[in-house]
């Protein structure tokens, strides 16, 4: 079945397409821009402070020199984001030659951002001593000239301010870039829990299913057996209660299966499910079908219990009953639900059956087995044993104290 994709993931798919085609744009831009600067050689305004030539030429390159030199760092500048160290070796060329500063300002912002976003030791060494290189060759030819008064200021303007500013912008996109994975992979396991939790409670409907199914088809069955030996007004009677509960049963077994089919919001609304208070009704069908079957009921706590808890020990009681009738069908069996403060105790224990060369209906051993997982996820144990006087017990205990903490 086709799970549908999570609501954020289109939105965050556009945003990224709209972001990349923003990104190529801009690059575009900073490639024409720093190509035709650095061809120009900034206008001349590197090559000197005042009357004082700070390059590393004396010369004036030729333009036959300058125009491949630009192009090379347009070039450079186009993939500086996957390839910083080339824009800056570029860029350094563009200085020594052409004493071209703006394109080494935005290497070295470019190369500092790419740092900030490296998550290892050994990458964010490289990265500063990339940048303490850089600011190394603009000074030499500064601090020849004109001095190590000058030669500071400058290299700062030059390397300094652009690598903080990269490094500043970088250390942001990276946080907003781990913030957004986080919340991608929230929203991914959110999508997994809610897949877990449906797949659980359709395994949950599934064991529904089973358990009432198999008891309303044991009563059919017995009546069937009845209606044999009935005769006239009886044998009426008991063919229409034949017919009540095999409609019982295809309306319970159709609203569980639409349910298995749903998915999401197109679920099939479900029927409230047995509760304590059902467990009289529950043991009048098993009396009519003539169960000598009695029930005890003590309340020493008035505290309401979770629908889970009482759910699960209708479930148990509904198993018990079907097995007896499945097996013991005119056996004495007592049914005893206390409830305490600490927790809630049930038991269903029948003697032993006489013998009537009865054959007893097919079992398929995994009722006591889907009760007894029902009520261990409740947080309770579930026992099953023959008694010494032949019968058989079946009794769980749920504690309570766990299922009242909020």
């Amino acid at each position: 079945m086709r799970q549908p994709m999570p609501t954020g993931r289109r939105p965050a798919a556009l945003w990224a397409a709209v972001r990349g085609r923003r990104h190529r744009v801009i690059d575009a831009l900073v490639a024409i821009a720093l190509a035709v600067s650095t061809s120009a050689g900034d206008g001349g305004s590197g090559r000197s402070m005042g009357d004082v030539r700070i390059t590393y030429v004396d010369w004036r390159p030729a333009l036959w020199i300058t125009l491949p030199l630009g192009l090379a760092v347009g070039a450079a500048a186009w993939r500086r984001r996957r390839h910083p160290a080339l824009f800056v070796l570029a860029a350094l060329a563009g200085w020594a030659v052409a004493a071209a500063y703006v394109a080494v300002m935005v290497a070295q912002y470019t190369l500092a951002r790419h740092m900030a976003s490296q998550r290892t030791r050994s990458q964010r060494a490289a990265g500063i001593g990339t940048l303490a290189g850089v600011a190394l060759v603009v000074a030499i030819p500064i601090w020849r000239a004109a001095g190590a008064d000058a030669a500071g200021p400058v290299s700062a303007v030059i390397c300094g301010i652009p690598a903080l500013l990269g490094l500043y912008v970088g250390a942001q996109s990276e946080l907003i870039a781990r913030m957004r994975e986080r919340a991608d992979r929230a929203e991914r396991e959110q999508h997994e829990r809610v897949l877990q939790a449906r797949n659980a409670e359709r395994a949950q409907i599934a064991r529904d299913m089973h358990d009432v199914v198999t008891h309303r088809v044991s009563l059919m069955v017995l009546h069937a057996t009845a209606l044999e030996v009935a005769q006239d007004q009886d044998a009426t009677a008991i063919g229409k209660q034949i017919g009540v509960i095999g409609r019982e049963a295809l309306d319970e077994l159709r609203s569980l299966v639409e349910v298995l089919r749903a998915d999401g919001d197109n679920a099939a609304p479900l029927a409230p499910q047995p509760t304590l208070a059902d467990l009289g009704d529950l043991v009048e069908a098993s009396r009519r079908l003539g169960m000598p079957v009695t029930l005890e009921m003590i309340h020493d706590c008035d505290t309401a219990l979770p629908a889970l808890v009482e759910h699960a020990v209708y479930r148990v009681v509904q198993e018990a009953l079907t097995n007896v009738h499945k097996h013991a069908a005119t056996a004495r069996t007592h049914v005893r639900v206390h409830h305490t403060h600490d927790a809630l105790h049930v038991r269903v224990t029948n003697g032993r059956a006489p013998s009537t060369g009865r054959t007893e209906l097919p079992a398929g051993g995994h009722g006591l087995l889907g009760v007894a997982e029902r009520v261990r996820l409740v947080g309770g144990e579930l026992t099953a044993r023959p008694t010494a006087e032949g019968g058989f017990d079946v009794s769980a205990e749920i504690p309570l104290a766990r299922q009242h903490t909020p």
